[in-house]
């Protein structure tokens, strides 16, 4: 009997100094994400992120990169904006994590990790190129100088779906156009307003 109760006495002590052993490891690193989020989290690169917020530019980016946390798959996130309309906000534990981007543009290179000359410069372009020149619509604001300001709903006009992907992406690139074409018009109009008044 007393051999028995030193075997049992002895295995507590080695169990209890092997929890105490790892768990100084674990609490000088952090908690682990999967502890935090409530999940294991997929591995997510920033194109990822990039792909989805470039085709919903209106949901923002940690909705995105929460969800792509989860799944681990831009399709699925893809089809949950479609089927939903929107992304639900991360918890405020994944902000522990990952801290907030305050513009995807200004942190989407910090993280890719150029020089911070290169940095600027890229900034310094994305900033002087205007939509006009995003979408090559110089020929066509010749064209459109003479049109009366629309609003972009009334440019966009109502879609009608197209039969194949090629058509329909050629329509949702010519709604932008005219939206674009509009927007600036109405800018214009504005500015002339403007400028007579004073």
């Amino acid at each position: 009997m007393g051999e028995v109760l030193n075997v049992v006495v002895a295995v507590a002590v080695i169990v209890f100094i092997v929890r105490w052993a790892t768990s100084g490891k674990d609490t000088s690193s952090g908690p682990s994400p999967s502890t935090v989020l409530g999940f294991r989290p997929k591995n997510v690169t920033v194109d990822m992120v990039d792909t989805v917020h470039t085709m919903f530019p209106d949901i923002p980016s940690d909705n995105i990169r929460y969800d792509l946390l989860r799944t681990g798959s831009v399709q699925t996130t893809t089809n949950t904006i479609l089927e939903r309309g929107f992304l639900p906000a991360p918890p405020p534990a994944y902000y522990t994590l990952y801290p907030r981007a305050l513009n995807s543009t200004d942190t989407a290179p910090a993280r890719r990790g150029p020089t911070p000359a290169a940095a600027s410069s890229s900034s310094s372009k994305s900033k002087s190129s205007s939509l006009i020149e995003r979408y090559n619509l110089e020929d066509r604001v010749a064209l459109s100088s003479g049109v009366e300001a629309r609003t972009p709903e009334e440019a966009a006009g109502r879609a009608v779906w197209e039969e194949n992907a090629e058509k329909r992406e050629a329509s949702l690139r010519e709604r932008k156009a005219q939206m674009i074409l509009a927007a600036r018009q109405r800018l214009l109009a504005q500015q002339a307003k403007e400028a007579s008044s004073s």
